[in-house]
């Protein structure tokens, strides 16, 4: 399986995949994701068939690592740094995500174009956010109420469906209040406690027939 763009170090490869994601991004311009052939990437590209599938398992893959690298710079712009004791990471991502939003949405026409590629969106964004939420829980030695893969997961989705419900009653401008405010809401979900460290313990039950024993 071919490793994450944040794993990889070697320049070359790092290289071959903008090329491929610079293509995509090209193309997507043009016609929604599902219109798309693999052979028209690595056309655009310049790469063969073989060096594609050496990268990616399939052009929704891709499509995933061009919304994820897209997803860091926007983060690294904001100098994002998440734990479980503080909201302003999720603030940060709450408010990457809806300036990406935002800049789907501000050209009318590849907005059109791109309709029904708008579910591969949600799903990537989604994903993307994910990986964020989880690689930051990762760092953090804390129990919790569930694995942190299923934590990341809540809050990853709770991100993505607050902030594109806020920016469409918005008419998708960016209210950097409202969105940071978003964070503070969905904080908790990081601070989920083990139950099992927590609860006290119960005292054992004892049977009909060990008091009657005790009787005798």
């Amino acid at each position: 399986m071919p490793l994450p763009d944040q794993s990889v170090r070697d320049p070359r490869i790092r290289r071959t995949r903008k090329l491929l994601q610079d293509a995509l991004r090209t193309l997507l311009r043009q016609k929604p994701l599902d219109e798309i052939l693999v052979h028209e990437i690595t056309d655009e590209a310049t790469v063969n068939r073989a060096t594609f599938y050496d990268h990616h398992r399939d052009k929704l893959d891709l499509f995933n690592a061009l919304i994820a690298a897209d997803f860091e710079k926007l983060l690294e712009q904001r100098n994002v740094r998440l734990d479980r004791t503080c909201s302003s990471g999720l603030a940060a991502i709450a408010l990457a995500v809806g300036d990406y939003l935002q800049h789907l949405h501000r050209d009318q026409a590849a907005c059109t174009r791109q309709a029904s590629s708008g579910p591969f969106v949600d799903a990537a964004v989604t994903l993307a956010i994910q990986r964020i939420v989880l690689d930051g829980l990762k760092k953090q030695a804390r129990r919790a109420s569930a694995p942190d893969e299923v934590i990341a997961a809540m809050v990853s989705g709770a991100i993505y469906g607050a902030v594109k419900e806020l920016l469409s009653r918005t008419d998708w401008r960016v209210d950097e209040a409202a969105l940071a405010s978003l964070a503070n809401i969905i904080h908790p979900l990081l601070e989920q406690k083990s139950a099992a460290v927590h609860a006290p313990a119960s005292a054992p039950r004892t049977s009909k027939s060990t008091k009657s024993a005790r009787r005798r």
